[in-house]
């Protein structure tokens, strides 16, 4: 590993122009830390809740309580954290399934969701079984030419009775919009609730736990989900998401995820209990530190001539840092350098390839402990103009760091 002295003295000045954002990012950590601590505290956790179970998992204490414990922590009634969950996506569906039925209609209000949701919801590809084959219709109203919310469709859209859910997806997924802060989000159940006060008020909060010192579901959300190997999970959690909100909402999914009758209680935890709650516990420090390296990676690039979103000095309210490189050269040799500095697979060279519920290749660096955790630092991207890379995670950010400089050496070779 090589890194020269052109790119430590960018890094130096990149970190000198980065102490304000990093102090925010510090404040927020120490509130949020707060607030798991207490959580953990209020409910006793103990070593007994650690213990897993097998086949049917009827009775896991240990499952109980962590469902209590993200509940309170995230302003809910209650939830649903299951090793069960294979993804966000997957997390995500059991709540669209759960309260939607034939004749209702789902209203994405960012306009569409991310590539493997809107596969899942049927308004992309032909896979079986999404919520369109089951009668269920859709509509979305898509965000200002700024990337802003626009309100006044909203308002307009939310007013039709058939709308049974209203999804509003947090992060920006693999669009050039920026990611929703909680304020925004407030305004959105603001409006939506001046015109329609029965529709549920869904949030897809993957990427965003953890970056504000406040959550969807304390703002208005009925209910939200994320997945246990992004931010909730601490990069510990090996698989896994969660569900919190009003408690027939959770419930609704739970009956979803295993089947009517059962809901949330069977689905034994095996030896990740442990894991889920020592990974919870250490989260808000970890998302911190991803935060911090996405800060650090728009500055070197700022200072390098490219585009970045957000920019280093805006306030952060998810994990994702976008590069924009306008050629397909300049991304895959940023994706190289990212893997050159991952733990795991630093060998690897990244090339696209056809990833399923994606309409364009995809690239993708990540040498990660756990396969596929968006904790841990890694950088994707859709291979299509105007050849965007979208950087997230980096469990400490020492080693964030050293991937982004291994990115820049990368880029600097051959000038």
């Amino acid at each position: 590993m090589i890194i020269s002295e052109k790119t430590r003295a960018l890094a130096a000045q990149a970190e000198r122009d980065c102490a304000e954002a990093f102090a925010r990012i510090d404040a927020i950590a120490q509130q949020n830390a707060e607030k798991v601590l207490a959580a953990f505290q209020k409910y006793r956790v103990s070593e007994t809740y650690f213990n897993g179970t097998t086949g049917y998992g009827y009775d896991d204490q240990g499952r109980e309580m962590l469902d209590r414990v993200f509940a309170e922590v995230f302003g809910a009634e209650d939830g649903l954290v299951r090793v069960q969950f294979v993804n966000g996506t997957h997390t995500l569906t059991a709540c669209l399934f759960g309260m939607l039925r034939p004749g209702d209609t789902l209203l994405s209000v960012m306009g569409a969701p991310y590539d493997t949701l809107c596969s899942a919801i049927g308004i992309q590809g032909d896979e079986p079984g999404n919520l369109l084959q089951f009668g269920i219709r859709y509509a979305q109203v898509d965000p200002t030419p700024a990337g802003e919310p626009d309100y006044a469709a909203i308002a307009e859209a939310a007013k039709d009775p058939t709308i049974k859910t209203i999804l509003i997806q947090r992060s920006r997924g693999y669009s050039t919009r920026a990611a929703l802060c909680i304020d925004q989000i407030r305004k959105i159940c603001e409006t939506i609730r001046s015109v329609n006060t029965a529709a549920y008020i869904m949030a897809d909060n993957c990427y965003g736990e953890f970056c504000e010192t406040l959550e969807p579901t304390e703002v208005g959300v009925d209910v939200m989900a994320g997945s246990l190997i992004k931010n909730p999970g601490g990069g510990l959690a090996p698989t896994g998401g969660y569900i919190v909100g009003k408690k027939e909402l959770v419930e609704a999914a739970a009956m979803r995820l295993t089947c009517p009758g059962i809901g949330k209680e069977c689905g034994c935890t095996q030896d990740v209990n442990r894991l889920f709650y020592q990974g919870f516990f250490l989260a808000p420090h970890v998302t911190a530190q991803a935060v911090k390296t996405a800060v650090f990676c728009a500055r070197m690039m700022e200072r390098l001539g490219f585009q970045t979103s957000p920019a280093h000095d805006a306030p952060r309210t998810d994990l994702v840092q976008t590069v924009q490189f306008g050629k397909p050269a300049a991304m895959k040799k940023f994706c190289l350098g990212i893997q050159m500095g991952a733990p795991v697979d630093s060998y690897v060279t990244p090339e696209p390839w056809d990833m399923p519920g994606y309409t364009d290749p995809v690239i993708m660096a990540a040498g990660s402990f756990v396969q596929g955790a968006s904790i841990e630092l890694s950088a994707d991207g859709p291979m299509r103009a105007p050849y965007i890379a979208y950087l997230q995670g980096g469990l400490t950010y020492e080693s964030g760091k050293i991937g982004v400089m291994l990115a820049v050496e990368e880029l600097l070779k051959g000038e």
